[in-house]
């Protein structure tokens, strides 16, 4: 028997003006109150089922209904909108589960840990679930211990929860709800806000904890590249509907036969895809024969997807068996390793505009005045036109260097210019107006209105250049929307002052790869216009494709800084899964598209 079963489902958001009533969180028949307004439609029809000890990958385009899935299978998170259908639960209707046994039974890790941490202390965190639930205090003891050693956290016991980096307290968070020994594990976008190297080891753990503790996953998330390889199923979807539902490379290979869902492709795929169509080659694996036979005898009745044909010139057909489409960069690299390599076809153009748009020198900041500096000797340029991307791990300071450079935080030593000016030299606010703006990490702080339209007063202009609408989605609250919208909707907001200087710190987060296009073509267009843009970012591979220069920032400085082809080539961890695959035999490789054009198949078999 399934551990979870969706049956015909549908969800419709409640309309804030009113139109259409709305049901409680209960689940209703067909017969049942239904908002009449399917713009607030965020479900259709779904149904899934999902066994014990599974490891599912719930995906799909910003504000295709993932999240609200999600929490549709956690009672006390459902909002109050109208549902049909059914959720089942070990044989027995969702709903009809009582808090306690929900808290102790689903576990549910957020896209922010800073939203998730209750406790001061990360001993009375991991307590807190079990003295609710009224565990023992000697079993209570027990199993902090215990899962403390586990996840390899026995030594921060003591330490404030305030003092650990995003990192540490998603993974601490996941650890507070492991206690419970949940049988199944939701995680909404759990690395969202984690640099490259924190959120694979994250993604490790959860697997790590499936394989090992045999908990039922599902896991919502963008990050293809690390999840493809590792998870049972693969779960699409597309305007609330379930689009894909199958194991992984079944998924890769429906999924290259039409272009439309290639961006949720790990690199290693989406390489696959862009040098045999490109070379319209036949699939072959090495060694297996070619056949060549008058008719399709050979294919009657098999039924298999793994075989491909094409019609010779002399009437006779060429029959070849797939390849394994590769998911992982181990598997990337042995596709890339039996490919022609091609020289690059131009070198790169070094930039010639010299203009400082933004200069920091020497900063030293501490939030306490008897603290650590979290910024130590800081020195940073950015240039007139440019776009620069800073990276580096939770908790380095490149969201204080930001604050700083913004002048939102007053460095106790050096100096901050924008456009060779000092800060302190814009007066009665100017330097808000037509000079600097700032994206927040935190999209939600910028939002002050009860709906998404009023937000947006006075962006019309703005928005008429923008390539995406937000209209469908005026009248919905700010906090209803999904992660990835509100970072959108921030955008336009942040934009409406028309700066010269935009600083965007974490712009793609909560956004899938379709989304990421569309603001990498607004990134460009305001670099086209002369806009100098400052990335803060853990997106490498985002970073890879719009950066002209990128900085490593580590312990309060800039570690490194160089242009992009450089940087990405010269790294190994941070840096893209494309370089990763093709490093080892070309050079620059290190976008998709970039590799795509280093090899060819030269009509043979691969």
């Amino acid at each position: 028997m399934a551990l979870v079963t969706v049956k015909n489902l549908s969800y419709t958001y409640p309309d804030p003006n009113g139109r259409g009533g709305a049901c409680s969180s209960r689940i209703v028949s067909d017969a049942g109150s239904v908002c009449s307004d399917d713009r607030h439609r965020a479900l259709s029809d779904i149904n899934l089922s999902i066994e014990r000890g599974e490891f599912i990958t719930l995906m799909g385009a910003t504000g295709s209904g993932k999240s609200t899935l999600l929490r549709l299978f956690k009672p006390e998170l459902r909002q109050n909108g109208a549902l049909q259908g059914l959720i089942e639960y070990n044989g027995a209707e969702i709903g009809a589960m009582d808090l306690r046994e929900s808290a102790r039974m689903v576990g549910y890790v957020a896209q922010n840990p800073e939203e998730q941490i209750v406790t001061d202390k990360v001993w009375h965190e991991l307590a807190f679930t079990l003295e609710n639930l009224g565990t023992r205090q000697q079993d209570i003891a027990r199993r902090v211990a215990e899962i403390a050693s586990y996840f390899g956290i026995d030594r921060w016991m003591e330490r404030d929860t305030a003092t650990l980096s995003g990192g540490e307290k998603q993974l601490l968070h996941l650890a507070a709800v492991m206690i419970a020994d949940p049988e199944l594990l939701l995680l909404d976008e759990p690395t969202a806000q984690l640099d490259p190297i924190a959120a694979t080891r994250l993604i490790e753990t959860v697997y790590r904890l499936n394989r090992e503790t045999g908990v039922t996953v599902l896991l919502c998330e963008h990050r293809c590249e690390e999840l493809f390889p590792i998870s049972d199923r693969i779960v699409i979807l597309d305007g609330g509907r379930v689009v894909f539902d199958d194991t992984p490379r079944n998924v890769a290979r429906s999924i290259c036969r039409d272009d439309q869902y290639t961006a949720f492709l790990p690199a290693a795929a989406r390489l696959f895809h862009l040098v045999t169509r490109s070379a319209q080659t036949n699939y072959a694996i090495p060694q297996s024969p070619l056949t060549h036979v008058s008719g399709d005898s050979l294919l009657a009745g098999s039924g298999s997807p793994s075989v491909a044909t094409r019609r010779l010139p002399n009437g006779e057909h060429l029959y070849q068996r797939e390849p394994e489409i590769p998911l992982s960069v181990r598997e990337g690299q042995r596709f890339v390793e039996r490919l022609t390599k091609k020289e690059p076809a131009s070198d790169y153009a070094e930039p010639t505009v010299t203009e400082e748009a933004l200069t920091l020198k020497h900063i030293r900041f501490r939030y306490e005045r008897r603290g650590a500096d979290i910024l130590r000797d800081l020195d940073l340029t950015v240039y007139r036109g440019e776009v620069f991307a800073l990276l580096g791990a939770n908790g380095a300071g490149k969201s204080t260097a930001a604050a700083v450079a913004a002048g939102l935080r007053k460095p106790y030593a050096g100096t901050v210019k924008l456009f060779g000016k000092p800060l302190k030299d814009y007066q009665n606010g100017t330097l808000y107006k037509e000079n600097l703006s700032l994206l927040p990490q935190d999209a939600e702080s910028v939002f002050l209105c009860e709906t998404v339209g009023e937000e947006l007063k006075g962006c019309g202009e703005v928005m008429q250049n923008l390539p995406f609408d937000l209209s469908p989605l005026y009248d919905r609250h700010p906090y209803d929307i999904s992660g990835g919208e509100r970072q959108l909707v921030a955008l336009c907001k942040a934009l409406s002052t028309q700066p010269r200087l935009l600083m965007m710190d974490e712009p793609s987060k909560g956004l899938d790869a379709n989304r990421k296009a569309l603001l990498l073509e607004v990134i460009r267009r305001l670099k086209k216009d002369g806009v100098t843009v400052l990335l803060i970012t853990h997106d490498v591979e985002f970073a890879a494709l719009c950066a002209d220069r990128c900085a490593l920032f580590a312990q309060g400085r800039v570690a490194a800084v160089d242009r992009t082809d450089r940087f990405m080539t010269d790294n190994r961890f941070y840096t893209t899964a494309a370089s990763r695959i093709t490093r080892r035999f070309v050079d620059g490789a290190y976008t998709v598209a970039l590799a795509a054009k280093r090899f060819s198949t030269d009509g043979g078999a691969i």
